[in-house]
């Protein structure tokens, strides 16, 4: 998982600049929600983009939940220019999260890949409003247990503290309106 990461970071650093364009952005709708996000995008061909998205709340509506996630993300850009008008991406997802609800708790990570649709409006020379909905195949391995449980006596096995619940979804992934600003 980290080497992915460190791998699509060098990737977007490195790449072979054609109009080299970069742009940072916020996912208003998680903003809204009190999931901030912050995003960037670079053009690594004529019709492609690699972008990051990192995302993260702690405690937000009052209810105890910290989650912390990355969303990298390959784009291609159907109009013939990056950052302009409809694009298909493909991306993973990974995440991190502890979170108590309705006396059940879920601590555990998520990670997958998926699509993402979207079409970027150009509002002017550098600023844009991106609409984007996609979808993703998640694995999840998790403690889950209630809240009044001791986990660390009642789920150790073999003296390891273990996750007790895994699993698949088939789940929305950046569905949101983002601003976005290219820097050059």
């Amino acid at each position: 998982m980290k080497k992915t990461l460190l791998t699509i970071l060098l990737a977007m650093t490195l790449g072979k600049g054609y109009a080299q364009q970069i742009a940072v952005g916020t996912d208003v709708a998680t903003d809204v929600l009190m999931i901030p996000s912050i995003g960037a995008e670079m053009t690594v061909g004529n019709r492609t983009t690699l972008a990051l998205n990192v995302t993260g709340t702690h405690n937000p509506w009052g209810h105890k939940i910290k989650m912390l996630g990355v969303q990298p993300e390959y784009r291609y850009y159907v109009s013939g220019r990056t950052m302009h008008k409809l694009f298909v991406g493909i991306g993973a997802v990974a995440a991190f999260y502890d979170a108590t609800i309705k006396r059940k708790v879920y601590d555990g990570i998520a990670y997958g890949g998926g699509l993402t649709f979207g079409y970027v409006i150009n509002l002017t020379k550098r600023l844009n409003i991106d609409i984007h909905s996609g979808f993703a195949a998640v694995r999840y391995n998790r403690k889950e247990y209630y809240a009044g449980d001791n986990y660390n006596s009642d789920y150790i096995i073999n003296g390891l503290n273990k996750t007790n619940a895994t699993g698949y979804y088939l789940m929305p992934t950046r569905m949101g309106v983002s601003i976005t600003y290219i820097l050059k």
